[in-house]
């Protein structure tokens, strides 16, 4: 046979595009080097390995069109894509060596570049690394996964490497250790010829080679590595002192040295001490090379094996090296295929990929071999078999393609002589000619043809070897019309093309089969020749090509004397053999086709063929197949039935199906699958394959390793499962099988697939992937995955192609156009507009102008919470002082001291405006901080407005605005919501100004509240320190403390220790630090060690003298010592003391215990240190329930008690006792008044009644204690329920808050004849008032996030009254001002936690010492009161319909685990709203699940955890920022379009837009121009649904020209079918109904009028499988809890109707009469007509072929016993109807 010859395609002369881009940019530098180097690479190596094929549009990949270039020149690259520049590099030195790499099995494809002394990795989107060498390194080379480096030879390389040493002086844990320290610390990198890089951030590691079992370190720096695998872990070195080139295998590995030894005496595991590494496994060599190979490349072998292939330029030979890959225990295991090599002459080569460029084997292309041979002719070879020649076309002056370009100065001649190959990419390459021109040239590939290139990969992939080869050889040879050179082949003569070189095939068959019949052997040889042995043994032996080199003369002759042409010459059986796996591996392309409703016109041309072929074969069963899908096929072949001796049965996938449905997997014929579907890694029939194996899982198939139980190959995707549907849908996931191509498959083939999806779609499992849900339909669930998954990678935007592909383009929900939340408030929202119309600028930002947003608009609906809210926290505006009309000079005296009361509650305002705005707001990096201005100004509403300054003579206002500012910025800077976890240490700088202020000191305090300070370096520390300012000292010192909370980080540690000097080392320099900042410095420590139990760093300090400046602030000093120790050792109780006695008792002297009142001769000042030591206690012993620490905390019972104890201390006993027996308080008034002593209850009261013996002075003291205990029990409520909404602990707050509101002055007549009255008779206003406003700041932390109405209306009410009053103090509103911000705390998205981390920093901001005036720090500081962000969680949560995009309402039911306390519950809420914590002392979250009827249900389950709620970015958190995907069930409306559910009755609308009798063309479009109100199908569909089908389909009917049609009947079933599509939200069901229903009515018109529809019985098959579906239904086969997706009424009334239709006519049975007999198929007179009604008939009763009842019913003749047939028949054939059987006896009887 000789081979073809094609000519070469040419592109145009090849020039780098890199020196045409330098040309462009003009003259490069002098110190640019002459010298380039440059290399061409296929774009997909810079694609996302994770990247569908069918997702080429991905933003961050390059143009995958066209060969892309990288140009390489001193120390630039330059990156082209064809003639445009895509992207440029400039490193710092010059580039030794380039490539592509993708690290640690990364998607991402990485640019790996070779510096002299580092290696810079960019990835496509331009983000960089480098990595500094400690040696030199001379290359790199990529592996499949990581980088290999080869290290340089040097001196001071050891000899004796430790991790191999096997000393007996070491014992073995000394060799573990030294050898997981040599490794880890990258030492053995000094030491290993090759290194490998897994991670771009991690470091080098060695290498090894495995050696007898054993693992030593790689040191062989003579193995020179030429070449390695991108794609397969294969390395090729080459040794010249050996001259010897080896092949190695790269593995990942555990370190096994000595692990005998290591597990006899450790007993422990090696693995998991030492790390995986990598080995190299030598698996060939090859000698006698004097230079290494100057080109290693893979192909691929005629048997669809790997091969290394060797180019030896001074030997002008290919050695092609063939691997094994063989899978053992689920790893794959690579070997060279013994004795299997072989040489090609060849003076250049290279891969291409021209015969198959579509088909992968496992992970590598299928590579062909161009090698230009001595004589200096370009040949293609597959494997060892050369296919054809190529040449170059003519090329002179006066004939040049149109398309080539050459240059002037390069002239062209006539004698063109090829001498090189370079730069090949796919089909292309460069063709180097002689007169230095290089043409980049194409070679002709695959068929564009689908058809032609699917049967060529089927017969490639079904065939024998030896039968391929020799197809192959057919398909280019020369003459081939399908490859000519003159004129372009267009896809039909493709298809054409091949169809002659099979039927030349069955032709030869035909020819030899004549010669055979008529020659018989004349010699012993000629015998052996002919013989059954000598065609099996050509069939195993043969090969195209030789073992040696050869010279072209000698390769054509030896071609010729080819096994295969032996196999020829021995006739019958290699042709008989080849047609028959042809015919089977057609077949099964056939059969997978059938599952495409695209490809019919495809499936008719292959029919022809298979025709063809079949009856060359005198197969009458496979001829008998296609005739009946193809009748039409009967008036070219079967003209005489045939008979055929024991005919093979032709596979049937429709019947297998059918068999799956109905008995099951394990029931159905196997034989009914094609062969071809049953193989490995078969691309052309994969979607056979696919579908084979959903009904296989669908009917009980069982995964064995790969393999399903009924042999075919099934891929399923990672996710829990309970039943056989959703394992389909895991599998249709993991095979990738989407919507689009479920809509792709005949009817009612994908009936039971969207069955399984239909059953699955209510409540799928929670860890499947998001293809899985999109599949579904439950987009909401995708989108949910998706956030979570992008988070955990660190992804901002939630795309996957894995999802694209499950979707469907043209089935994607339409989307409104939205705003963002963020925009909207800018643009402004009807009704969220604040406006004071007093003021004179309404445009000046106040810090809460950001607060209305969508999610608040819909939390908060129309009312006006948050505007008031806003106007009673504003304090950048002047506030309105009301005066008489008439202006005199005693009312400015008058004006100035209402404006310094009004200014007392303007400077305490941002503390509450902190609390409302926290973490609301996004800000850029690359804007400066603004911080809302602190006006205390006023402004008189009676004179115009007229601001009114403060006196600067009168006050001082320095003094009034310097920690006010400092709250103010601290509000500001509480607004930034988390970024991803991280803030710009630039950005901090940025905004840090030239002298210290403290705006700054307040934003560094914010900052480190939300954990933003750790960015700061130690030098930035070190700075602000310096400046020596006081609030930005505190503001860094609390900061950094919350950002390092106990993580006790020594830097930190230090820097505060610094500002305190008894702290100090006795060497030190006495330094004089105030109060104030040893105070913070000291609460700084307490949250730094935080449960780090060392309290005794902080026992001293409560009792401690301060060297501060200010006496007075020594309580403030004490309290922080008492705080900073009580959050050390938080609710460690003993456990954190190992001295408790002493430890405790010292505590206790300090609270002024009798029984310790002296100890060290030291006397106590108990006012200063009571507090602390009280506060101390009850942190460290919080839920301990420590009876003897209450039992010494006691309350005083007697009346000397009561004269020696403070009232507030009381409180703070009070508070401490039930802080420690956590779980007895509770909610009642009973348990408050359990915490009065009975002495104080009998006296307070006896008070108000007539026998009141008590004095003035005991009753003072008694109501003193009352009303402590009273606000103490309160608080302890407040800390209890925080943040819990708990209406037991809401009513009895108000109503103490209402009782203690009426002791000053009534305003309510409630809680009179409850509580004592007559209280502000024996206690001042002030204590009132204290008490009063802690009661209400701990119902606002009770009702923290609610935004609850009945507590902003006391909140209003008092902040009114206290103004009114003009009597309050700066504590008191600041207390309201926190309430308030408590009340709406972030905006109503955040709320309070109840752990002890939370109680803690709640305590601190809760601490019953209000200050007096705005720079009171005495007793506590008032940087403190924001300590309440550590306790805030956001369980807020929002609903977002994942088809519009907007949030909405919904229903959610909450359940929350049971406690000791508490039964398991549920209740409801309504979103947006706030979740319960996730503790699990208190009520803790166990499930949320949407519910109602409106959203398609979801539950996320919850696993109750002592933690804080997620914070943004958490990887494992359940929600995405706070956001639920839900998604809408059609034919419900959103509960904002519909709040009570009466637009949703749609079976009501519908009906009355479908409930019209007559379907007149003229009233319908009358009423719809009229535009008298009239509802429309569209306009109702469109409300409901934002299916595009769906609207599409309504707007069809509701065209003009749909009226225009005459079948009513048909416009009826539509409008019934969307009605029934719509009502059950199965958009996907309308193809369905449509389908079934056209094909029903088209049969029956053709047969009623004769007049041919369609020519085909496809769609019977695809009809009896709906019909089957529903039979497996009614039996129990197919679960359906709810039924079928179609209705099963529609689908009998069809089938009654084909019946009718097939009724046997006397014409029908006639021509079946003769179809039985003779086999043969209607001729004559319509004979189209006839055959296709035949064809119906036959498929839908399932008759088998007319041989298979021929030889049924001879056997039953000798075997009947009774006159019919139709018993025994019936057991032969038990799918076919019983009345065709009948018929059958009748005809053959």
């Amino acid at each position: 046979m000789s081979i073809g010859v094609r000519r070469l395609t040419l592109l145009g002369e090849f020039k780098p595009f890199g020196l045409i881009a330098e040309a462009l940019d003009g003259k490069p530098p002098d110190t640019v080097t002459d010298k380039y180097d440059y290399f061409l690479f296929d774009p997909e190596i810079a694609r996302d390995r994770d990247a569908d094929d069918d997702c080429a549009d991905i933003a961050s990949a390059p143009s995958n069109r066209g060969d892309h270039e990288l140009f390489i020149r001193g120390n630039r690259i330059i990156w082209s894509t064809g003639a445009r520049v895509f992207k440029r590099f400039t490193l710092s030195s010059d580039i030794v060596k380039v490539c592509w790499c993708r690290l640690g099995y990364t998607a991402e494809a990485l640019l790996c570049i070779l510096q002299n002394d580092c290696l810079t990795i960019y990835n496509t989107s331009g983000e960089v690394v480098s990595l500094p060498f400690p040696h030199t390194i001379t290359s790199i080379w990529p592996l499949p996964f990581g980088l290999l480096l080869q290290q340089e030879v040097e001196a001071n390389i050891p000899s004796h490497v430790p991790f191999s040493s096997t000393s007996p002086l070491l014992n073995t844990r000394d060799m573990l250790h030294s050898a997981s320290n040599h490794i880890q610390k990258g030492e053995g990198t000094s030491v290993s010829s090759h290194l490998i890089l897994m991670d771009p951030l991690d470091e080098l590691r060695p290498t090894f080679i495995e050696e007898r079992g054993k693992l030593n370190m790689m040191k062989e720096y003579d193995e020179k590595t030429i070449w390695t695998s991108d794609q397969v872990p294969v390395m090729a070195s080459y040794n010249k002192g050996k001259m010897q080139h080896s092949l190695w295998v790269a593995e990942i590995v555990n370190s096994n040295i000595d692990e005998d030894l290591a597990t006899s005496l450790l007993h422990i595991d090696p693995m998991s001490v030492l790390p995986k590494h990598l080995s190299f496994r030598k698996i060939w060599q090859g000698k006698g090379a004097q230079t290494a190979a100057c080109k290693v490349f893979l192909a691929t072998d005629d048997d669809a094996a790997p091969v290394v292939c060797f180019f030896h330029q001074e030997q002008r030979k290919l050695l092609s090296v063939s691997l094994q890959i063989v899978e053992i225990n689920n790893e794959i295991v690579f070997d060279v295929k013994p004795d299997m090599s072989w040489n090609i002459s060849a003076i250049a080569a290279s891969p291409v990929m021209v015969t198959r460029p579509r088909v992968k084997v496992g992970l590598l292309p299928y590579s062909d071999i161009m090698v230009l041979a001595p004589e200096n002719v370009l040949l293609l070879y597959s494997g060892k078999q050369c296919l054809c020649k190529y040449v170059l076309p003519c090329l002179n002056k006066d004939k040049i393609l149109h398309d080539l370009e050459l240059s002037e100065e390069s002239p062209l001649p006539n004698d063109l002589k090829i001498t090189g190959l370079a730069d090949a990419v796919e089909g292309r390459v460069n063709v180097i000619v002689n007169h230095r021109q290089i043409f980049r040239c194409a070679l002709r590939q695959s068929p564009s043809s689908a058809l032609a290139n699917d049967c060529i990969t089927a017969l490639a992939e079904g065939l024998h070897s030896s039968f391929y080869r020799h197809l192959l050889g057919l398909l280019w040879k020369d003459g081939d019309p399908a490859h000519l050179s003159d004129a372009e082949s267009i896809v039909d003569s493709e298809w054409d093309s091949f169809c002659h070189v099979i039927m030349q095939i069955c032709r030869k068959y035909k020819i030899i089969c004549q010669k055979h019949s008529d020659s018989v052997p004349h010699s012993a040889w000629d015998f052996l020749v002919s013989s059954q042995f000598h065609y099996n043994f050509c069939k195993v032996n043969s090969m195209f090509g030789i073992p040696y080199a050869v010279s072209l003369d000698q390769r054509g002759l030896n071609f010729q004397r080819s096994s295969v042409d032996g196999a020829q010459n021995s006739g019958k059986p290699f042709y008989t053999d080849l047609l028959r796996e042809s015919l089977e591996s057609l077949h099964g392309l056939y059969e997978s086709l059938k599952l495409d409703n695209l490809r019919k016109r495809d499936l008719e041309l292959l029919s022809i063929l298979l025709c063809n072929i079949a009856e060359f074969l005198a197969e009458d069963n496979y001829l008998d197949h296609y005739i009946r899908d193809f009748p039409g096929l009967c008036k070219k072949f079967l003209k005489s039935g045939g008979i055929t001796i024991l005919p093979k049965i032709c596979p049937s996938l429709f019947r297998w199906f059918e068999n799956c449905l109905q008995y099951g997997c394990s029931y159905a014929n196997i034989n009914d699958l094609p062969a071809l579907v049953c193989k490995e890694g078969n691309s052309v029939v994969s979607i056979a394959r696919k579908v084979v194996c959903f009904y296989s899982i669908l009917s009980g198939a069982k995964l064995l390793g790969k393999k399903l139980s009924t042999g075919v190959y099934c891929n399923i995707t990672v996710g829990s499962h309970s039943s056989k549907e959703e394992l389909t849908v895991l599998a249709m996931v993991g095979e990738r099988f989407g919507l689009q191509q479920l809509d792709s498959l005949p009817s009612g083939v994908s009936l039971p697939l969207r069955h399984a999806l239909d059953k699955c779609r209510d409540s799928p499992p929670n860890d499947w992937p998001a293809a899985a849900y999109v599949l579904l339909g439950r987009q909401d669930l995708a989108m949910s995955t998706l956030a979570r998954e992008c988070k955990y990678r660190g992804i901002e935007t939630p795309t996957n192609v894995n999802v694209i592909s499950m979707s469907t383009p043209y089935m994607l929900n339409l989307h409104p156009v939205t705003i963002s939340s963020t925009i909207s408030d800018a643009i402004g929202l009807e009704g969220t507009k604040f406006e004071d119309t007093d003021s004179v600028d309404g445009s000046m930002t106040d810090g809460m102008e950001h607060i209305f947003n969508s999610s608040t608009q819909l939390r908060y609906g129309r009312d006006l919470r948050l505007n008031e809210v806003r106007r009673l926290l504003c304090s950048s505006r002047p506030v309105a002082i009301q005066t008489s009309a008439n202006h005199s000079a005693s009312d400015q005296d008058l004006q100035q001291a209402q404006l310094w009361h009004l200014a007392q509650r303007t400077t305490s305002l941002p503390l509450g405006r902190g609390a409302f705005t926290l973490a609301t707001i996004y800000t850029l990096l690359t804007e400066a901080f603004t911080v809302p201005k602190l006006v205390l100004a006023g402004r008189l509403p009676a004179q115009q407005n007229a601001t009114v300054n403060l006196d600067p003579n009168i006050r001082n206002i320095q003094e009034l605005r310097s920690w006010p500012e400092f709250h103010n910025a601290v509000a500001a800077g509480l607004r930034l919501a988390p970024l991803q976890g991280r803030m710009s240490r630039t950005w901090i700088l940025y905004n840090k100004p030239e002298e210290p202020n403290s705006v700054h000191a307040g934003l560094l305090l914010a900052l480190g509240l939300h954990g933003y300070l750790r960015v700061l370096a130690v030098t930035d520390i070190y700075q602000y320190f310096s400046q020596e300012h006081e609030s930005t000292t505190v503001g860094l010192m609390l900061g950094l403390a919350a950002s390092y909370g106990s993580t006790m980080h020594p830097a930190i540690s230090k820097t505060l220790y610094f500002h305190i000097p008894v702290r100090h080392p006795s060497s030190y320099p006495e330094l004089e630090v105030p109060t104030l900042l040893q105070s913070a410095a000291l609460m700084s420590l307490g949250i730094l060690y935080e449960g780090s139990a060392h309290p005794q760093t902080m026992q001293g300090e409560i009792g401690r003298r301060s060297g501060g400046d200010n006496v007075l602030e020594r309580e403030g000093h004490a309290v922080s010592a008492g705080f900073a120790l009580g959050l050390v050792a938080l609710g460690r109780g003993e456990d954190a003391l190992g001295f408790i006695d002493t430890f405790v008792n010292r505590l206790f002297l300090y609270i002024g215990d009798k029984v310790h009142n002296m100890m060290d001769g030291t006397t106590v000042n108990i006012d200063v240190t009571a507090p602390g030591a009280i506060i101390a206690i009850a942190l460290m012993f919080m839920k301990t329930e420590s009876e003897a620490i209450v039992s010494r905390l006691s309350i005083p019972n007697t009346g000397f008690d009561l004269q020696y104890v403070r009232p507030d201390f009381i409180m703070l006993r009070v508070i401490a006792r039930n802080l420690i027996m956590w779980s007895r308080v509770n909610p009642s008034k009973d348990w408050v008044w359990s915490q009065i002593p009975e002495i104080v209850r009998c006296a307070v009261e006896g008070i108000g009644g007539d026998d009141n013996d008590i004095d003035d002075m005991d009753a003072e003291a008694f109501i003193q204690a009352y009303v402590n205990i009273i606000t103490g029990a309160c608080i302890s409520l407040g800390l209890m329920f925080a943040g819990t909404r708990n209406e037991n602990a809401q009513e009895l707050l108000y109503e103490f808050s209402i009782y203690f509101l009426n002791e000053m002055k009534p305003v309510s007549p409630t809680c009179g004849k409850v509580f004592p009255k007559g209280l502000s008779r024996y206690i001042d206003r002030g204590t009132l008032e204290t008490c009063l406003h802690l009661i209400v700041l701990s119902l606002s932390v009770v009702m923290a996030g609610s935004g609850h109405l009945q507590t902003f209306r006391l909140l209003r009410f008092l902040r009114s009254r206290n103004c009114a009053d003009g009597q309050s103090s700066y504590g008191i509103q600041m207390a309201v001002s926190l309430a308030i911000g408590f009340l709406f705390l972030g905006g109503g998205m955040r709320t309070f936690s109840t752990n002890n981390h939370s109680i803690a920093a709640l305590l601190i901001t809760l601490y019953p010492r209000l200050p007096t005036g705005p720079n009171d720090n005495r007793c506590h500081l008032q940087a403190f009161r924001h300590l309440y962000v550590l306790a805030t969680e956001a369980r807020w949560i929002q609903t977002v319909d994942v088809d519009t995009g907007l949030p909405v309402y919904a229903p959610l039911e909450v359940t929350v685990k049971e406690t000791e306390h508490y039964a398991e519950s549920s209740f409801c809420e309504v979103t947006p709203c706030l979740l319960p914590e996730r503790s699990i002392v208190s009520l803790s979250l166990k499930r949320i699940r949407v519910c109602g009827p409106r959203y398609w249900p979801q539950v996320i389950d919850f696993t109750p955890e002592d933690k804080l709620w997620w914070n943004f970015g958490d990887k494992n958190s359940p929600f995405n920022s706070g956001i639920l995907f839900i998604k809408r069930k059609v034919g419900a409306c959103s509960y904002v379009d519909d709040p009570i559910g009466c637009q949703s009755l749609l079976s009501r609308a519908m009906h009355k837009v479908f409930g019209l009798t007559s379907l007149k063309a003229s009233d319908t479009i009358t009423d719809i121009r009229s535009g008298s109100g009239s509802i429309t199908v569209d306009q109702l569909v469109g409300t409901f649904s934002s299916d595009p089908s769906l609207i599409a389909f309504a707007q069809l009917c509701c065209d003009p020209s749909w009226y225009n049609r005459s079948d009513v009947d048909f416009k009826e079933f539509c409008l019934q079918v969307l009605f029934e599509c719509v009502t059950k939200d199965r958009p996907a069901l309308l193809q369905v109904y449509l389908s079934l229903y056209t094909t029903v009515e088209s049969m029956a018109e053709q047969v009623t009028n004769g007049a041919i529809v369609f020519g085909d019985s496809l769609s019977i098959s695809g009809f009896k499988l709906a019909l089957t579906y529903i039979e497996a239904l009614m039996t129990g086969k197919l679960s359906a809890p709810k039924g079928g997706i179609v209705q099963s009424t529609f689908v009998g009334s069809l089938r009654k109707q084909v019946e009718e239709l097939l009724n046997c006519s006397q014409e029908l049975k006639d021509d079946f009469h003769n179809y039985l007999k003779l086999g043969k198929w209607p001729d004559g007179e319509s004979q189209d007509k006839r055959s296709i009604l035949l064809s119906w008939f036959l498929q839908w009763f399932d008759v088998p072929s007319s041989s298979a009842i021929r030889t049924a019913a001879d056997r039953v003749k000798h075997k009947l016993m009774s006159s019919s047939s139709v018993p025994l028949l019936r057991l032969f054939f038990p799918r076919t109807h019983i009345h065709v059987i009948s018929e059958i006896d009748r005809c053959l009887s």
